[in-house]
């Protein structure tokens, strides 16, 4: 009771003067409370990583493709591997006393006053830690209550982190010129370039930004202002002791080198494939702001090389109505893409440049041929097997009958099928999916990879024409089967990605052998299937003995494909090192005008491509294994040779090597007249004669030295 009156004295002595005035102060405490402190930012937000960072795409030998970013394009780097140059740079154009001042430098703040004042020349006063502090966590309105939370947040921030670590934050979050924030997106976007890369020179260029990145940008309206402050921050360098007076007269005289364009990107069509699986598998908010570090397997060079080779053979088909053309480059052996070439010019709007070919669906044409043979050899055929190239209908229930023709237009009589494949013809290899069967060539074509040709009951023997579609990219997959000796190794275009705290995301190790890939085919399939691929005498009938399909000295496995309407035109070839994919066509899927296949279009690609990457390496011939054998056979019938038959040498899979000695000669009936086999029937007019017989699996037979008025008559192609 006593402490309650005396407590009651006090009040009754205190004057209305000294109410009023405890009554200012409060009010100043609550809107200090209100509109300065109430909505302040911690200054730990500055250390924790948590503003969004940019995912960068790299080569396989850390060359930048692309910096993937929302608003900002920013990478943290930390301090050690910033050039001490650009730190010496950054501190003696924009806070001299750094290391020496609070968070506030109450001289820089007169200087600044005294210069604006006396001199009207605007100057600021405000420190590093001042500038970190309005850059991240304030906005850049210019008012009181703004630069009241400035001060506050600069002493927080100065009492929570070193005078390093401030320096390190200050040049990972400041804005240098459009959307690069922090010294490695900037030294990215100017100088193509990591920041440890950087010069003096261009050191101090990036130092003299942060103040008025607009102002002093090259690619701006004053370009000479850029190396105006370039100079000045060379002379305060230099007059703050950092570096001799050499030194700063060689920076000033380097020339600076700006990229032509700031926000470049290398291999497009490949950065935006990448991208787009970053953002299935990691969303798309991770791959703009979550600092992601994606080392691909892209080599730059190797797609440089591609990228040229294209569009210097489009240019040359202009006059032919070819637009376009693309190129994908792989190893079989691991599924790496050395090279993704999308289109010709992935900038030309006018024929939707920014298509990626590699991707798309298109139709293979008889690129598709060998998955066929493959699956008749696994049925016991032969690569000396016999195939009769003439006239033939196929039925088509519900439909016109089914009349394949031939690319060149002509039959060609007795063709085995190394010659069948080697030449491109389509009689025998529609003959062989009827023996092979659809449904068959379906499955064999899912396990090499072709993910587009699943429902049989959508194809019919065209099939083995192209008449399905596919994408490079799954082509590249199935050929890497015969590559690989059998097994199926799926592209891989990543081989690491890191987060923006240096945690694996995820890690290709390339296997060391196919073998660790998936068995779809037997390796004597692939064995045999290979060496006819890169027989050249087998070929030449069609593609002469010099055609864009052979390398020198090399041995090589290439198929070509083109479809009947000329709205494609591939050519696929590998060795166990590499594998090349090349098509030429137009996007709008309009036929092209003169292209032969093999000899113009997408064969020339491939064979620039190619003969590229095997400059100066040895290319062995596959292994032959154990169970494959040799045998000289006969050259029309493919039994063994007997009487005075023309011979070749074929290699075969145990147990499917010819057992049968040809027949030679046999009496059959002949018209007198044309000197052709006597139809089905006939009475009239025939003679009996000894004549080379020869019946193919599908039952047809045909008489070798019997006259063939087709064989010589072009038949127009459809």
């Amino acid at each position: 009771m006593a402490k309650l009156r005396s407590y009651l004295r006090i009040l009754k002595g205190i004057s209305i003067l000294h109410w009023k005035f405890i009554a200012i102060i409060g009010i100043v405490i609550v809107a200090l409370y209100v509109f300065i402190l109430r909505d302040l930012p911690s200054p730990a937000i500055l250390g924790n990583s948590s503003y969004p960072q940019s995912t960068q795409i790299f080569d396989r030998n850390d060359v930048l493709l692309y910096t993937i970013y929302g608003d900002r394009n920013q990478t943290f780097v930390p301090l050690s591997q910033i050039p001490v140059n650009l730190q010496k740079a950054t501190i003696a154009i924009e806070d001299k006393d750094f290391y020496i001042h609070g968070a506030i430098d109450l001289r820089g703040i007169a200087r600044a006053a005294v210069s604006t004042l006396f001199y009207n020349q605007v100057q600021g006063g405000s420190t590093l830690t001042q500038q970190l502090v309005k850059n991240s966590l304030l906005t850049q309105e210019r008012t009181l209550t703004r630069k009241a939370k400035e001060v506050l947040l600069a002493f927080a921030t100065e009492i929570v982190y070193p005078k390093n670590r401030i320096l390190e934050m200050y040049l990972n979050q400041s804005p240098y010129g459009g959307t690069a924030w922090g010294v490695e997106a900037a030294s990215q976007s100017y100088f193509n370039k990591h920041v440890s890369e950087l010069t003096l020179s261009e050191s101090a260029f990036m130092a003299g930004l942060p103040e008025s990145p607009t102002t002093y940008s090259p690619f701006g309206a004053h370009p000479e202002l850029a190396k105006t402050r370039q100079e000045l921050v060379l002379q305060k360098m230099y007059e703050q002791k950092y570096i001799t007076k050499k030194e700063r007269d060689d920076a000033i005289a380097q020339q600076l080198k700006f990229q032509k364009v700031s926000d470049v990107i290398k291999a497009p069509h490949f950065v935006l494939y990448i991208k787009e699986l970053l953002g299935k598998k990691y969303g798309v908010d991770v791959v703009e702001q979550g600092g992601l570090k994606v080392k691909t397997t892209l080599d730059i060079s190797v797609q440089t090389f591609a990228q040229d080779a294209v569009a210097t053979e489009v240019a040359k088909l202009k006059r032919g109505h070819v637009t376009n053309g693309a190129a994908l480059v792989t190893i079989p052996g691991t599924g790496e893409i050395l090279a993704m070439v999308g289109s010709y010019d992935y900038f030309d709007t006018e024929n939707d440049g920014n298509v990626n070919l590699t991707t798309a669906y298109r139709q293979p044409g008889s690129s598709i041929k060998p998955i066929n043979y493959a699956l008749g050899l696994i049925h016991g055929y032969t690569a000396a097997t016999p195939f009769i190239d003439q006239p033939i209908c196929f039925p088509n229930p519900g439909q016109a009958p089914y009349c394949p023709k031939n690319y060149d237009g002509r039959w060609h009589g007795v063709v085995q099928m190394r010659q069948a494949l080697g030449n491109s013809y389509n009689i025998p290899a529609v003959k062989m999916l009827k023996l092979n069967g659809v449904q068959s060539m379906v499955d064999t074509a899912q396990l090499m990879g072709l993910s587009t040709i699943k429902d049989a009951d959508r194809y019919g023997l065209s099939l083995t024409l192209g008449g399905g579609e596919v994408t490079m990219m799954d082509m590249a997959t199935a050929f890497g089967v015969f590559a690989n000796q059998g097994y199926r190794i799926d592209l891989h275009p990543i081989l690491k990605i890191t987060n923006s705290k240096g945690k694996v995301l995820e890690e290709y190790t390339p296997p060391l052998s196919p073998i660790f890939g998936k068995k779809v085919l037997p390796p004597n399939v692939t064995f045999i299937m290979s060496h006819m691929l890169s027989d050249n005498d087998a070929r030449q009938p069609s593609f002469g003995p010099t055609s864009e399909l052979r390398l020198t000295n090399k041995f090589v496995s290439v198929k070509t494909g083109t479809t009947n309407d000329f709205r494609d035109n591939w050519t696929i070839g590998y060795t166990p090192q590499y594998l090349v994919t090349a098509w030429v066509g137009n996007n709008d899927n309009t036929p092209m005008g003169s292209v032969a296949s093999g000899v113009t279009g997408a064969a020339p690609i491939w064979n620039e491509i190619m003969s590229h990457l095997l400059e100066g390496k040895t290319v062995l011939a596959p292994k032959q294994p154990d169970t494959v054998i040799g045998k000289v056979v006969c050259a029309t019938s493919g039994l063994l040779p007997a009487n005075d038959c023309p011979t070749r040498y074929e290699y075969f899979i145990k147990g499917t090597e010819p057992k049968i000695t040809d027949p030679g000669k046999q009496k059959v009936f002949v018209d007198k007249n044309t000197k052709e086999l006597a139809k089905p029937g006939q009475t009239d007019n025939v003679e009996e004669q000894e004549r080379i017989m020869v019946t193919d699996p599908t039952g047809e037979r045909y008489c070798v030295d019997c006259a063939h008025p087709e064989l010589a008559t072009p038949t127009p192609t459809p």
